[in-house]
């Protein structure tokens, strides 16, 4: 599987505001804070205006150089390239600081030097990024989350409604939550593998004089929540049981 990245990291709400007048730059979210600008080909002439090669970068000019220098001098960002196919490939970094290169170009084939040194893990670390597990800073801030350049310019423009990074990060909170609650919600109409039930789908039918309905899979589900908390139920302990939950179950759909 193959992996590209070529952008230009810090700050996101800074480089919201320093590429607001790139008219198809967007800035991806990352976490800790941080943002990302993919830079492809088209954004790298609207930043300069010209176009070059200038190593260890694919994507780099004396220009679009000049131009990360200009904006660091609102807050410290690096640019950033990788490209990876079945676990091996390169990555390259550099860091620019008060209007001047602070740190690289590093360019490093990878694997080779130990995780932590690659030179992507280096610049974040630079930027402020804390490992908060046994991830490294890359994943850590979540460069993983996407696989290719269109995948980074499309998670920018799902963030284009929030006006800063404390309501995109509101907002993935809301749906997370959201998303736990719709969960739960589906859960209580499936049925457990690994606990059993005295009755079957016909016999709640039976019972509660329903047709097949998503409140079959509750029934069982609620009668299986039942064992776990109380113990075995006998049939009609179950038919009765199912009689006196119904009611309440119907009340709140």
């Amino acid at each position: 599987m193959s992996y590209v990245l070529h952008g230009v990291v810090g700050d996101f709400d800074l480089l919201r505001s320093l590429s607001d007048d790139v008219p198809r730059a967007v800035v991806a979210p990352l976490r800790q804070r941080l943002g990302l600008v993919p830079v492809t080909g088209e954004i790298c002439d609207e930043l300069t205006d010209t176009q070059g090669q200038n190593k260890p970068f694919t994507l780099m000019s004396p220009a679009f150089a000049k131009r990360l220098q200009d904006w660091s001098r609102s807050g410290r960002l690096a640019y950033v390239e990788a490209d990876f196919w079945g676990g091996e490939g390169s990555q390259a970094a550099a860091l620019w600081e008060n209007g001047r290169p602070k740190w690289g170009p590093e360019y490093a084939w990878c694997p080779g030097p130990p995780r932590q040194d690659w030179p992507i893990n280096a610049v974040l670390a630079r930027l402020g990024a804390v490992r908060t597990s046994a991830l490294d800073l890359f994943d850590t801030v979540g460069f993983g989350r996407e696989r290719d350049m269109e995948g980074w310019r499309w998670a920018g423009l799902r963030a284009l409604d929030a006006a800063d990074y404390d309501e995109w990060e509101a907002a993935c909170r809301a749906k997370k939550e959201a998303d736990a609650r719709a969960a739960t919600e589906r859960d209580q109409y499936i049925r457990r593998d690994d606990v059993p039930v005295v009755l079957d789908g016909r016999a709640v039918m039976q019972v509660l004089d329903i047709p097949p309905s998503p409140m079959v899979g509750a029934a069982i589900r609620h009668l299986q929540e039942v064992y776990l908390e109380h113990g075995p139920l006998t049939r009609d302990e179950a038919a009765t049981e199912l009689r006196r939950w119904a009611p309440s179950f119907r009340s709140v759909r």
